[in-house]
């Protein structure tokens, strides 16, 4: 059956039906056209503050309350709370445990996380851990509901609320609903999984886009033994790197196009279905930073959380010789070798774990980190000041072999699938093979302990994200893998009229799970399917 895969790739222009028109590498769909991005760009009313007036924030580490020899226990509360973003104006966020980005969570691998999350927001939430090999009950399914105080699951924008959802065929309760929920629900994690840098984020069902937005986003790390033997930068030189764009009104809040803000009706103003892009970058919650370094290398885990942006990071100046940003590790964990890039490439809920030498830059020189798809405030991400002083040894290298990562075989798959990520044709909403998106109903059932062949083919810019297990890419366009498409990856970036081969292995846990675009506008709008392993 997957004997002849490479003859079958798909010629992407050709199979994309009614799909957005593509001019010159821009994307064009609904009348939105916009070079190198999705979505419409949301202006904020406040004004902006200068580019690196505040020193970076770094994301608290949250203790457990409870530990014994196999688990770890937490509690995060999700409620609103007064931030200070923009010089003199408070923005109230939803948070979890009252910070954005949320406290971060370490986990070490082959040891349970058990995260006991209460919602004293007024709107319901689910939590997903992104990138978690996780099991049904605990991945976070877009109905499976944690109600705020005093809610239920046919009020306060519960499941009630939900029928005639815009972009939706409505909400079938019994096959859509997964365990009756309260104010508090607990999350198993037995990672099971090698070490790597997860994020956990709300995953509600047709609201998954202003709940991230207004500030639902946090780190979860996991460690293990390959990895802490190898000689990375650590400690106050590991630093995970958040970012996001948000536009803000002139009261401070945040800015958001939602059809809806009381949460009946989801999704954004039609202007806006493509994905909205704020003008303000933040990164772990701050306006376009700083971080003083020292001239050592040290390690940024660099997340693209925002709903619809892309960005091309560089390092401005680069360093002599280039390759300034040594690529580790990708979604999945490290990489098998170092990769060196002049600029990455990273779309929505992608996570590159890279390695910058600033012993190769002169002393005193202050290096911004830029993004190469933006104009205006959205050119610059951040600066990283290279002290004068002198270093002391740097104890860090970067080993020219990282990982033995075993690779599923695509011509031992077992089935060859295509899902087609479109528009919804005379409406405003999105579709993965025609379809808008229904809960219960699984566009594919695989059998645990079997390797399968998905194709993904494009009508716009989708980044698209499979829950439950890693995946490698095989082919790009019917070529080989694009030059970020390295290592294990758990959501792929595909650019208008395009194709990609993924080839994975379902293991451990049956359920029914989410394969979705990551362009949060459009997994709101439609763009998600169920498939059901057993």
């Amino acid at each position: 059956m997957t004997g002849g895969i490479g003859r079958r790739r798909l010629l992407t222009a050709a199979a994309l039906g009614g799909g957005a028109l593509t001019v010159g590498g821009w994307a064009m769909a609904s009348g939105s056209l916009t070079p190198g991005q999705p979505g419409l760009l949301l202006r904020s009313q406040a004004p902006l503050p200068p580019p690196y007036a505040v020193p970076l924030p770094v994301p608290s580490v949250l203790a457990p309350v409870r530990s014994d020899g196999t688990t770890d226990v937490y509690e995060i509360t999700q409620r609103t709370a007064r931030l200070r973003i923009l010089p003199g104006l408070d923005t109230t966020a939803w948070t979890y445990g009252g910070t954005f980005p949320g406290p971060t969570l370490v986990s070490r691998s082959g040891r349970r996380t058990v995260v006991r999350h209460r919602n004293e927001l007024p709107h319901p939430t689910v939590v997903h851990l992104h990138g978690g090999h996780t099991p049904y009950g605990s991945d976070g399914y877009p109905t499976a509901l944690i109600l705020p105080r005093g809610g239920t699951a046919s009020g306060a924008g519960g499941m009630a609320a939900m029928p005639g959802m815009a972009g939706m065929p409505g909400l079938d309760r019994t096959a859509g609903s997964q365990d009756g929920a309260a104010v508090l629900r607990t999350y198993t994690y037995p990672m099971e999984q090698r070490a790597a840098t997860l994020w956990y984020h709300d995953h509600r069902m047709g609201f998954t886009g202003p709940n991230v937005w207004h500030g639902l986003a946090g780190f979860h790390l996991v460690h293990d033994d390959e990895e802490e033997a190898l000689p990375l930068p650590s400690g106050d030189r590991d630093i995970p790197l958040m970012i996001t764009d948000r536009s803000f009104a002139a009261d401070g809040s945040f800015r958001y196009p939602a059809l809806d803000a009381a949460q009946h009706t989801p999704g954004v103003s039609a202007r806006y279905m493509d994905g909205v892009l704020g003008d303000v970058i933040l990164v772990n919650g701050a306006p376009w930073p700083v971080l003083p370094t020292r001239r050592l290398r040290y390690r940024l885990r660099l997340l693209n959380a925002s709903n619809a942006r892309r960005y091309r990071l560089a390092l401005d100046p680069p360093p002599p010789g280039g390759g300034g940003l040594v690529q580790i590790g990708g979604d999945g964990g490290l990489l098998r070798t170092p990769l060196a890039h002049d600029t990455l490439d990273i779309a929505p809920a992608e996570r590159f774990d890279v390695i910058v030498d600033f012993s190769r830059y002169r002393p005193g020189t202050r290096v911004r980190l830029v993004n190469q798809l933006g104009s205006g405030s959205t050119a610059a991400v951040m600066r990283f000041d290279v002290s004068t002083g002198r270093p002391p040894a740097d104890d860090s290298r970067i080993p020219a072999r990282l990982s033995a990562i075993p690779t599923p075989r695509p011509d031992r798959a077992t089935a060859v699938r295509t899902f087609h990520f479109q528009r919804r044709a005379g409406s405003t909403g999105w579709t993965i093979n025609g379809r808008p998106y229904e809960p219960g109903r699984p566009l594919a059932t695989v059998r645990l302990g079997t390797t399968e062949v998905w194709r993904f083919v494009t009508d716009f810019h989708h980044p698209v994200h499979l829950h439950l297990d890693h995946f490698r890419v095989t082919a790009r366009n019917g070529r080989s893998p694009g030059p970020y498409d390295a290592g294990w990856k758990d959501t792929v970036d595909l650019r208008p009229a395009e194709s990609v081969e993924i080839v994975t292995h379902f293991t451990d846990y049956p359920g029914r799970y989410m394969l979705h675009c990551h362009n949060l506008e459009h997994e709101d709008m439609a763009m998600m399917a169920d498939f059901v392993t057993e």
